[in-house]
């Protein structure tokens, strides 16, 4: 039988929750700035990482959107793809849905195109070299307007083919979903699927909101979800997925301690949890981190293991014929590793 570290790393499984500007790691943030002729205001990368010791989401996204700034090229998003590609590779991925905010990059000039097209290279990559399939998730920044939303929404129009979902993400708080349901209505008309982060920082309200006005097919954290009963018992029945990132959480205070993680008690609940990174780079971890954080601290047991990875194909927007294809080659992989 293999160690369970190895076990985590070995396991077929699929990312639901990564955005790709928070994958971007202090080494590759000194080369771009450099490539570009971008000053930073860290002196190494040591300085970056100790940067990192922020308190709360706001925090983390003020060093966030000032670490996106040397992005600022076809190559550069293309480059950034890649080395996530590359690390979630190595932990098992097979499929990854990572999100990317074109409000962070074409607030300061930089081309939707340059996004798009770079990151579109990456995934084309990441399946030839390691047969890893991806879909992009264009999110928009919450403390944005509606307005601004549906500008970038139309600016994707070429791409859309391309793009599987819209999602939402940065400042919960004082952000409620219900102020990008008409955006998310006419993504729906579109053919696109819809997720929001929901419930995180923000109360159950919230996730009740991603759920009756902007009708999403799957929530981004909704850890608080867990203090109202209704909603629980709600989402189990209705099989919401939720993408769960347990160092995040303990990163940006939404847990205490690690210990204190609730993924064991979300499965028992019957809830469709799955287990991600969130941004690993600030994070502390990619997802075998997260699986290994939480399986240490909550005792998870391979069977535990097993039915996050069987989420994260059932609860991703992979055709269902690709869906079936990964639940086989997770179950062969299982009885060959059990």
């Amino acid at each position: 039988m293999t160690d369970l570290d190895t076990f985590i790393a070995g396991l077929p499984k699929a990312e639901l929750h990564l955005h790709i500007e928070g994958s971007l790691e202090p080494d590759l943030m000194f080369a771009l700035a450099r490539r570009n002729g971008i000053a930073i205001p860290y002196a190494d990368v040591e300085a970056v990482r100790a940067a990192y010791a922020f308190g709360n989401l706001q925090d983390f996204l003020d060093i966030y959107y000032a670490g996106a700034d040397v992005l600022r090229t076809r190559q550069d998003f293309h480059d950034l793809a890649a080395a996530y590609f590359d690390r979630a590779a190595a932990d098992g991925v097979v499929h990854a849905e990572i999100m990317f905010d074109p409000q962070t990059h074409t607030a300061r000039g930089i081309p939707f195109a340059a996004v798009i097209e770079g990151l579109l290279s990456a995934c084309a990559e990441a399946e030839a070299r390691h047969g890893m399939t991806s879909l992009l998730i264009l999110s928009f920044l919450r403390h944005l307007s509606e307005e601004e939303a549906f500008a970038t929404l139309a600016e994707a129009e070429p791409w859309l083919d391309r793009i599987a979902a819209v999602g939402l993400d940065s400042s919960e708080m004082g952000h409620p979903p219900e102020k990008f349901a008409r955006v998310f209505q006419a993504a729906r008309d579109k053919g696109l699927k819809l997720v929001a982060h929901a419930g995180e920082e923000g109360p159950p309200a919230y996730v009740y909101e991603a759920l009756d006005l902007l009708k999403v097919d799957r929530i981004d954290h909704g850890n608080r979800a867990l203090e109202d009963k209704a909603l629980v018992e709600r989402l189990a029945r209705e099989g919401m997925t939720l993408t769960v990132c347990p160092l995040s959480n303990l990163k940006l205070c939404v847990i205490d301690a690690i210990e204190d993680h609730p993924i064991d008690h979300m499965l028992a609940l019957g809830l469709k949890a799955t287990i991600n990174s969130d941004d690993p780079a600030y994070f502390g971890g990619y997802i075998a981190d997260n699986y290994r954080a939480v399986a240490a601290a909550r005792g998870l047991n391979r069977d535990q293991l097993a039915t996050l990875a069987r989420n994260s194909f059932t609860g991703s927007f992979l055709p269902e014929e690709a869906v079936a294809s990964n639940l086989e080659r997770l179950a062969k992989w299982l009885a060959d590793n059990v």
